[in-house]
C-alpha cells in the first residue's frame, strides 16, 4: 500500500515544522509539498532541514508541484481563499486547522465542503475534542443548577487571536446546553455582581505555552474544573496527521475531529 501523499501549508511555521518531522517518521505518510508564500524568507530551502530532520528533497515553495492526496493547512487566514480555490479545482481533501479567519471565510469554508471532503476543527488535539464532550455533559447536568461558567486559556506570546478558537468553541457548546446567551471577555472596574446568564473568557499570553484550556463550573460551595494542557505542539500535529489519514477517500462533506475520534459521520 502506497503512503498517503500530503501537502503541508504553512510548512516553515512552528506547526508546519512539527508536521513535517512527525510525518517523516510515519511509514504511512509522505510529504510531497511544503507550501509557504512566495515572499517567505526560507523559500527554496529544504523543508526537512528547516524542520530539524535530515534533508527530504522537498523545498519550501508557493506552488503545489506534485499531486497530493490531502492537504493540511496550519498557516494564516491570508492564504485561505486561494487555498480553498485550489483544493476545489484539484478535488484535494483538506484538513483546515488555521484560526483567526473572518466570517466571510467561514462561509467560504462551508461552501467548499459542498465540493471536497473538508475537515475543519477548532482544535486538532484529541484530548481537547474529548474535553469538549465532557464539558457538554457537565453543562447538560448543571443546567438550571445555578452554575457559573468561566473559561481560561493560555497560549504563547506569538498567538495572534484571542480568545482562542478552541475556547470560543467550548463556550458555544456549553452555552447551547445551558441556554446562555451572553459572553464577556475579561473584567475591569466596578462592574457589580456577576450576571448569571453569562460565560466569561480570559486569555493569557505568556512565553512559549503551546496551549492550555480550563473550564470552570462554579456553584455555591463547590467547583468543577476541567483542564486540558498541551506540553508541546506535537499534540496538535499528531491530531492533524490522524485527520489527514481519516479524510482520504471520504465522501464530499464537512467533517471535524469528532468524526476522527468517535466515527460519528
Amino acid at each position: 500500500m502506497n503512503p498517503t501523499r500530503i501537502a503541508i501549508v504553512g510548512a516553515a511555521g512552528r506547526m508546519g515544522q512539527r508536521l513535517i518531522a512527525l510525518a517523516a517518521a510515519d511509514p504511512h505518510l509522505e510529504v510531497v509539498a511544503a507550501i509557504e508564500s512566495a515572499q517567505h524568507p526560507q523559500a527554496g530551502e529544504d523543508s526537512g532541514l528547516i524542520a530539524g530532520i535530515k534533508a527530504n528533497g522537498i523545498p519550501i515553495t508557493s506552488e503545489f508541484e506534485r499531486k497530493v492526496d490531502v492537504a493540511i493547512d496550519f498557516s494564516s487566514p491570508k492564504g485561505t481563499d486561494a487555498l480553498l480555490e485550489y483544493c476545489v479545482e484539484q478535488k484535494t481533501p483538506l484538513v483546515y486547522a488555521t484560526t483567526g479567519y473572518t466570517e466571510e471565510q467561514e462561509g467560504l469554508l462551508r461552501k467548499t465542503a459542498h465540493h471536497i471532503p473538508l475537515l475543519w476543527s477548532p482544535s486538532m488535539s484529541m484530548t481537547v475534542i474529548l474535553g469538549m464532550r465532557l464539558a457538554k455533559e457537565a453543562a447538560k447536568v448543571l443546567k438550571d443548577k445555578d452554575a457559573d461558567v468561566e473559561i481560561l486559556e493560555h497560549h504563547h506570546r506569538y498567538k495572534a487571536d484571542a480568545p482562542s478558537g478552541t475556547a470560543l468553541r467550548f463556550g458555544q457548546i456549553i452555552a447551547d446546553e445551558m441556554g446562555i446567551d451572553h459572553f464577556t471577555h475579561g473584567r475591569e472596574g466596578k462592574i457589580g455582581a456577576r450576571p448569571h446568564n453569562e460565560i466569561g473568557f480570559h486569555a493569557v499570553r505568556i512565553g512559549d505555552n503551546p496551549g492550555q484550556h480550563t473550564i470552570l463550573f462554579g456553584l455555591l460551595g463547590e467547583t468543577l474544573e476541567l483542564t486540558i494542557r498541551a506540553s508541546n505542539r506535537d499534540a496538535y500535529a499528531v491530531g492533524a496527521l490522524a485527520a489527514a489519514k481519516f479524510l482520504v477517500g471520504k465522501p464530499i462533506g464537512l467533517y471535524d475531529m469528532n468524526d476522527v475520534l468517535f466515527g460519528e459521520k
